[in-house]
């Protein structure tokens, strides 16, 4: 049956690329693409220790529907993060539980969602890392329109479907793909300096208790 609800195909980078993200934290990735890319800070895990790295799935809705989610599972491949531009709304959820679930049976390993989300316990003891805008009880319209598949914008920063999505308890960071590899390496640079910053503070402090026990 026809719907209202307009959808477009997309390569996938590949899936070693990815994983060599979930390495890094955010912050570090953050630093390395020269803080861009990053979205806004009232995106932020609904479950402590949610962490989560993959490829974009985007979909716009509307308000307070989750038809093009919905329609969306089925467009879902190991490794995808499904990002919803739910346009910041906070009246209802986009998705709960159920969706939560089905989403990891799939093979997705998180979801970005600029609007609410609700069943947060469930969701918590169910380990799937979920990222949104806020919690509200009220369940979803599924009218439509929406769109999957097609550049959306979430947390303030252009999304592109398989752009590299790497998600922690700091935020969200998105990848562009082709500069990926580069990315990468600046992340080994600032994953070191931050070492080097590390063992002189443990040093610092080596020195502070041997003044003191003098």
């Amino acid at each position: 049956m026809a719907t209202n609800v307009r959808r477009v195909t997309w390569k996938r980078p590949d899936p070693a690329l990815v994983r060599q993200f979930a390495e890094f934290p955010v912050a570090n990735i953050g630093d390395a693409m020269e803080r861009l890319d990053i979205m806004d800070g009232g995106i932020t895990p609904i479950w402590d220790g949610a962490r989560c790295v993959g490829t974009a799935l985007p979909i716009y809705v509307t308000a307070g529907d989750n038809l093009a989610v919905i329609e969306a599972l089925e467009l879902i491949r190991e490794g995808d993060v499904v990002c919803v531009n739910a346009g910041g709304f906070t009246g209802r959820a986009i998705m709960g539980d159920n969706l939560a679930q089905r989403f990891e049976l799939f093979g997705a390993t998180g979801a970005i969602v600029d609007g609410c989300v609700r069943d947060q316990a469930i969701i918590r003891d169910l380990g799937f890392p979920v990222f949104a805008r806020g919690l509200s009880p009220a369940g979803p319209w599924k009218n439509g329109p929406g769109r999957i598949g097609e550049p959306i914008a979430l947390g303030g920063v252009v999304i592109n479907a398989g752009d590299i999505i790497a998600a922690d308890a700091d935020g969200v960071a998105v990848i562009r793909p082709d500069a990926a590899p580069a990315i990468l390496e600046a992340c080994r640079l600032v994953a070191a300096t931050e070492a080097e910053k590390d063992a002189e503070v443990v040093t610092l402090r080596a020195a502070r208790a041997a003044r003191v026990a003098s």
